[in-house]
């Protein structure tokens, strides 16, 4: 863990969690892509780059997740660099107290205002800071998350972000987190016809083969789907639907699940109501969803 690896002429990523990206522009100075999770992660880091003699100019911020921006504020305030984002996930980043406050609808209780769920603020420069490495390309990645990015390099390294997960997560857990899910497909079509010499996606093994990784996560959002649908059968409240998710996937409902699984099972709802597969009612005051036979 938070070993360097290089897949392009000056591109690198280091494993972790979620992976951190790493681009080379001379012999001394480097940017980062995403800052892993916490202050732990940024020391990790910081100590890599350190024993290669490289100067952090700067952290590019595919989106806002705390697990993508959680070294920011400690790099930032040991390095002075810069931390570029843009859209929605600036000002998430801005104040992280928004993620948990999004997810959960209101404002977040103690059990998810934690590190996994809420980073530390940091200092945000836009994309079109004149600071912002030109030479490297911005990918829109919306789906998972309201205005997530990825990056190419002039070596034609492609670093994906999370707009796909593994093979074996997927089988796992079954459901990811997704945002917007008609946003989410057409990022994973447009990844599939993608060109690059290496794909870096930050939870899934880097491949010079995105296709049927990008194929795979296609077919289970598709299949999430269907299950969502299928439990709209008989009229049912979302809490009724978001337990049975969790029951029959074998999932383990505590807080943080519950905001995750369940914003994205509402994500689903919204889609399926406006492709016309569910339709929304109310009956009793409750909100009630069902299948369109």
């Amino acid at each position: 863990m938070f070993e360097l690896y290089q897949v392009g002429e000056k591109s690198y990523y280091i494993d972790c969690p979620a992976k951190i990206g790493l681009y080379r522009i001379n012999e001394e100075e480097v940017y980062l892509i995403d800052s892993g999770n916490d202050k732990d992660a940024g020391r990790k880091v910081r100590k890599i780059l350190d024993e290669k003699g490289w100067k952090l100019k700067g952290i590019l911020n595919t989106h806002s997740n705390a697990d993508h921006i959680g070294g920011n504020r400690y790099l930032q305030q040991q390095t002075g660099c810069k931390v570029f984002s843009g859209g929605i996930e600036a000002a998430f980043t801005r104040y992280p107290v928004l993620e948990p406050s999004f997810l959960y609808g209101g404002y977040p209780g103690k059990d998810l205002r934690h590190k996994f769920l809420m980073a530390q603020e940091s200092s945000v420069s836009d994309f079109s800071d004149m600071e912002f490495p030109g030479e490297i390309e911005i990918i829109p990645l919306k789906g998972h998350f309201f205005d997530m990015v990825g990056f190419r390099t002039p070596d034609d390294v492609i670093y994906l972000a999370d707009c796909l997960s593994s093979e074996e997560t997927l089988d796992k857990y079954k459901i990811g987190f997704i945002y917007d899910v008609a946003a989410y497909i057409d990022t994973l079509e447009s990844v599939k016809k993608m060109k690059g010499k290496m794909f870096v996606p930050s939870h899934a093994e880097a491949t010079d083969d995105i296709k049927p990784l990008a194929q795979y996560n296609i077919d289970k959002v598709f299949e999430v789907g269907d299950k969502i649908a299928q439990l709209c059968s008989e009229p049912s409240c979302f809490e009724n639907i978001l337990q049975r998710i969790f029951s029959d996937y074998g999932l383990i409902m505590n807080f943080e699940q519950y905001v995750l699984i369940g914003s994205t099972v509402r994500s689903y709802l919204s889609w399926l109501k406006d492709t016309g597969r569910v339709t929304s009612y109310f009956e009793n005051n409750m909100l009630l969803w069902k299948r369109n036979d």
